[in-house]
């Protein structure tokens, strides 16, 4: 039996184009989650899992609305695999009932981890080399130097208590 599974992550997000072609591919149960991919409690998915047989196939529109990670996906795929059920993306045109199927579905998985190990090595490389220019990472600071040295001198000269200096916005004023 082919299960469908969409999931959208937010409100103004629509499940009609996933629903539409999860039927069209032959799902006769179709489950759903308006929830965030991150999110580890999907009711929808759960119960299209606990729904799931032996020789069924989980049908999902694209592997992201699976899982948000690689590991999320290879982990989903394992727990899928140990039971007997297949995984079919329509997007990708992947099924892994068969033998090229689950190689295709590692390989994608596999350049999908050298990808995002090559994004937080260049992104690593970026900041390095932004220090080195004298950049700094990070917010912009509340007070200008001359307003923080005031509220510093404020604060150590106990000229005005913390309340105090709230109720008068004297701090707020700077």
């Amino acid at each position: 039996m082919l299960i469908g599974y969409a999931r959208i992550s937010t409100d103004d997000q629509n499940l009609n184009l996933q629903m539409d072609a999860l039927q069209l591919a032959g799902c006769e149960k179709i489950y759903s989650d308006r929830t965030s991919g991150a999110k580890a409690e999907r009711p929808g998915l759960s119960l299209a899992l606990e729904v799931a047989r032996t020789g069924d196939v989980l049908v999902v529109w694209r592997l992201d609305r699976l899982g948000r990670s690689l590991k999320d996906l290879i982990e989903m795929m394992e727990t899928l695999d140990k039971r007997g059920i297949g995984l079919s993306s329509l997007q990708e045109s992947i099924t892994t009932t068969n033998n090229s199927g689950r190689l295709i579905f590692h390989l994608f998985g596999a350049l999908a981890e050298f990808e995002r190990h090559l994004i937080r090595e260049r992104t690593t490389a970026g900041l390095v080399a932004a220090r080195g220019r004298g950049h700094r990472g990070g917010r912009p600071k509340a007070l200008d130097p001359t307003k923080r040295q005031l509220a510093v001198r404020l604060y150590t000269e106990k000229q005005y208590t913390r309340t105090y200096a709230l109720t008068k916005n004297i701090i707020y004023a700077l």
